[in-house]
């Protein structure tokens, strides 16, 4: 039987995703973890710090970012997924290829999570319903599906753009055959989006949380986070901007997200304990 969602859903508490990069050219860690005994090693550490999912992809979407080729990206997700589900980890595949998608199935994952809402490949919502695995369908305005970088129309109002894009991505996956139970959604920070939306988008993460569907938050070591520091006049590279994906991490569970993605797993991890017990009022 495919995972549930309910069953990558922490109890009582935000889901806390890592972030595994088997690609070249990632922002913040690109070629760290090509081998896939480094892969598994970093994915062991992610866990022992605190994730309940290991996000694997193969592909980067960073500003300037060149698309590996299909048959590279499918082999390299296929052989970490399965080496992490020989230890039982928990897994998602990051990418907006069908074939990879299919590919990280057969090797055990128990999340598609989709940066392009499943636009990108016209199988794609063929194969989320094949496989019956949870999936994260992302908000992405695009022509074309590379990199992040640019921004894009969002109508003078980038919260009602997102909820309204949302909504109809996750009815283009419903009537492939997606189960409703099985999707969640992502409002697509840093992705063609001007750091004031970015915020406006964090700023209205009640609302978003409000709507039907469990909300994933992806704004670890992001540019707008990093321009923090930068207008304090210190170094701002992407790691120096993991206390202030903390900060949001915790402003995120506190508002009722499902999950953030995160590349440093034990300071958001904290976050979300912390969250959990201001809410309950106790530890």
């Amino acid at each position: 039987m495919p995972t549930q969602l309910a069953e990558l859903t922490a109890p009582g508490r935000t889901t806390v995703m890592g972030i595994l990069n088997v690609t070249a050219d990632s922002f913040s860690d690109g070629g760290r973890y090509l081998d896939p005994e480094a892969a598994l090693n970093h994915a062991r550490e992610l866990v022992a710090a605190g994730a309940d999912i290991i996000d694997v992809g193969a592909e980067s979407t960073r500003p300037g970012a060149t698309r590996v080729p299909a048959d590279v990206e499918a082999k390299r997700v296929a052989e970490v997924v399965g080496l992490l589900r020989a230890e039982s980890i928990r897994t998602s595949v990051d990418t907006m290829r069908a074939a990879t998608a299919l590919a990280a199935a057969e090797a055990g994952v128990d999340m598609i999570n989709d940066v392009s809402g499943g636009l990108a490949d016209p199988d794609m919502y063929r194969v989320m319903a094949q496989t019956g695995l949870p999936v994260c369908l992302m908000h992405w305005r695009a022509d074309a599906f590379g990199d992040a970088s640019g921004t894009a129309d969002h109508g003078g109002d980038v919260v009602r753009d997102v909820r309204e894009e949302l909504a109809r991505l996750v009815e283009s996956a419903a009537d492939a055959g997606v189960a409703p139970s099985q999707i969640t959604v992502d409002p697509g920070l840093g992705f063609a989006k001007t750091p004031e939306e970015n915020w406006a988008l964090l700023h209205a993460l009640p609302e978003l949380v409000a709507g039907e569907y469990p909300v994933l938050v992806g704004a670890s070591r992001k540019r707008f986070l990093t321009a923090i520091r930068a207008e304090r006049g210190l170094d701002h590279t992407p790691i120096d901007a993991d206390p202030a994906t903390a900060a949001v991490t915790a402003l995120a569970a506190q508002a009722g997200a499902w999950c953030v993605r995160v590349h440093e797993v034990a300071v958001s991890r904290d976050a979300v304990d912390v969250a959990a017990a201001w809410g309950r009022g106790r530890g």
